[in-house]
């Protein structure tokens, strides 16, 4: 599969966009288990143009994790323009529109996928961004805004036609949120249409090796997009690597390999964002980790109030003793 002049193999793996999830150093360690394509967390077109500090910050990106593209949100065709010359001076590798996000703050102001009412517009403002840039131009949606409309053919042929170099699809629609199991029929379908040769990236529930394995033979999907299951669990990217190129399952992340990223997790957020801000943002990661584990509930109480780094470091290799041969 190739987006643009960039060629990312026969079976790509794709780390979706989450807001407070695919900062710099969760990225970085889902780079080191195999995942082949990052992208940011969703960034603010309006943030950028008033020079917003979280904003400004989302376009952190580094080297190790190219290719990598920056994601940007908004439903005005100007700032989505000038948006696009900010982003340019990150040099990311791509530039994603989000027009799937379904929270209400971001629908309200029409952008995300609130834009799945108003396909012109969608046109319009995507049409501006590959306008402003050199850069290859992708877009990340859903099916439509309900089940009475799913209007993702219809879309991606329009996306097609202004020069959009890829496009992933979530298999829900704006009223479902994420709730419910995905619908990925109407995606299968899509990569059935004799005029579409834009690369379809498939995302939505996507948890297991089988699937992923599931949506490159059965529905001839040019790529496959983990959101949710790799939270806590970076290792999911090596474990569909292993069962693509072998058709068995990977042995399971040891209490060793846990404990080692949420160490490096939290090394790299203090590194990042400051020791204050890292610890705490640190905490909403811990419970994945370490998932399954008996009475763990007494050791994630300390990680999640304790300030100081160094005894939270102490407090994971208490951990690792305590569970060292659960898992094998």
């Amino acid at each position: 599969m190739k987006i643009g002049d960039i060629d990312l193999g026969k079976y790509p793996l794709f780390l979706a966009p989450m807001e407070d999830v695919t900062d710099p150093p969760f990225r970085r360690l889902c780079k080191e288990f195999g995942v082949d394509m990052l992208y940011t967390e969703f960034i603010s077109s309006e943030g950028l143009i008033r020079d917003a500090v979280k904003s400004r910050e989302k376009l952190d990106i580094y080297d190790y994790e190219r290719p990598v593209a920056i994601q940007i949100f908004g439903a005005n065709a100007d700032v989505m323009s000038q948006t696009t010359k900010i982003v340019e001076i990150a040099k990311p590798d791509i530039i994603d529109i989000n027009w799937g996000c379904p929270v209400k703050k971001v629908v309200a102001k029409g952008a995300g996928s609130a834009i799945l009412r108003d396909i012109p517009k969608m046109i319009e403002v995507t049409k501006a961004v590959i306008e402003a840039t050199g850069l290859p131009v992708t877009v990340k949606t859903r099916l439509g805004w309900d089940s009475e409309n799913i209007v993702i053919d219809e879309v991606a042929e329009r996306m097609q036609e202004i020069g959009v170099k890829a496009m992933a699809v979530h298999g829900r629609t704006r009223v479902q949120m994420y709730k419910g199991e995905a619908n990925w029929e109407p995606i299968r379908k899509l990569k059935e249409n004799p005029n579409l040769e834009m690369p379809i990236i498939i995302n939505g529930d996507i948890s297991t090796p089988e699937i992923a394995k599931m949506m490159f033979d059965e529905y001839n999907l040019d790529g496959v997009m983990v959101g949710r299951a790799a939270i806590g669990n970076p290792w999911i990217f090596r474990e569909i690597k292993h069962y693509l190129a072998t058709g068995k399952h990977h042995s399971q992340p040891t209490m060793t390999e846990r404990v080692d990223a949420a160490r490096k997790h939290l090394k790299w957020e203090i590194e990042w964002k400051g020791e204050g801000l890292g610890v705490r943002e640190m905490r909403r990661h811990y419970t994945n980790y370490f998932k399954g584990l008996p009475n763990i509930k007494e050791h994630r109480m300390k990680l999640v109030t304790e300030d100081n780094p160094q005894i939270i470091y102490s407090h994971l290799d208490v951990i690792l003793d305590t569970y060292r041969d659960f898992f094998g």
